[in-house]
């Protein structure tokens, strides 16, 4: 610090890593009566340090609440169908099934959603896919023979052992990953094992349905997984300007582990059955947090898959409902 003249000026740069990137304080003070008064330098560079901690903390708060806020919007039909199930224990239903009720409110939700442009048409195609697939394991997984789980519960609308609404649990996987692509604008890098990814999706799903009679193979997929998308980024945008990235096999994990706490949620709420909670509800087995991992790569698969299709087969701008590179 040094005084001139009548008034002294202090000028202290503080930078830091964004956000922000740069703090800069520009202040200046009258001389004091009594120079003993004046702050040591020192203590104005450590409130100014602390200053600027505080800021970037703010910013990365700020951030985290955005992504939170974001990622809220993207279960928006995955969180309306756990609404859905839990008012169907709590509401009268006047005579109508409950797993009817469940399929008729999911099916009104779907609607509703694409006739209010929160769901695009490609992404209702993308769901109906889903839907699809998730049935096919299902009468597959729920068949007497199997008997993984089951539905215990009366409806009309079922197709032998399972309720067309179990579909539509399948359906939120492909609509949450769907809508974070366009939310966050995903793009990934270093993705270029499109032929490959889809052999091992395939074999993750016939897997879902040999494991029964031979060996379970997720324990050979699941590091299969990690080769084949170790140098894989997912890139992703909370606020603008500023892309943040993780590799793409821990995004599976993380998507894995929170639906693992949705099926908790249902199975409570009795949307299906596993044997060991036909008399009193447990908790469901950590073991199905890797079935979950396998069938999220499988979801993502198909929507990169389609969204690579859309560019660069179809033509269509990258700005257009797609952001794959």
């Amino acid at each position: 610090m040094r005084r001139t003249g009548a008034s002294s000026k202090v000028k202290v740069l503080c930078e830091c890593r964004r956000p922000p990137r740069c703090v800069v304080l520009l202040f200046s003070v009258a001389p004091p009566q009594n120079p003993a008064s004046l702050l040591p330098l020192s203590l104005t560079r450590d409130f100014l340090a602390a200053l600027c901690i505080h800021m970037q903390l703010q910013a990365y708060l700020v951030e985290f609440i955005v992504f939170g806020l974001k990622q809220t919007r993207a279960c928006i039909f995955a969180g309306s169908f756990f609404v859905i199930l839990y008012l169907s224990n709590k509401i009268p239903l006047f005579g109508i099934a409950r797993y009817d009720f469940l399929f008729l409110s999911a099916l009104l939700l779907q609607i509703i959603l694409y006739c209010t442009n929160v769901e695009t048409w490609d992404e209702v195609k993308t769901i109906f896919l889903f839907h699809i697939i998730g049935m096919t394991l299902e009468l597959y997984k729920t068949n007497p023979a199997i008997g993984s789980w089951s539905y215990p519960e009366a409806g009309f609308f079922k197709i032998a052992t399972v309720p067309l609404y179990s579909g539509f649990m399948y359906a939120a996987v492909g609509s949450y990953i769907a809508q974070s692509w366009r939310i966050m604008s995903l793009r990934l890098k270093h993705y270029d094992h499109y032929l490959w990814s889809i052999v091992l999706a395939v074999l993750i799903y016939i897997n879902f349905f040999t494991n029964h009679f031979i060996y379970d193979f997720r324990y050979l997929l699941i590091p299969a997984v990690f080769i084949l998308f170790w140098k894989t980024r997912v890139y992703f945008t909370v606020v603008e300007g500023r892309e943040r990235w993780m590799p793409l096999s821990i995004a599976f994990l993380l998507i894995a582990f929170f639906i693992w706490i949705a099926e908790n949620i249902s199975t409570f709420f009795g949307a299906w059955q596993y044997p060991n909670q036909i008399h009193v509800w447990t908790v469901v087995t950590t073991n199905k947090i890797t079935s979950w991992f396998l069938l999220v790569i499988i979801s993502f698969i198909i929507v990169a898959y389609l969204k690579h299709y859309k560019k660069d087969v179809l033509g269509v701008p990258s700005g257009v409902d797609s952001h794959f590179p």
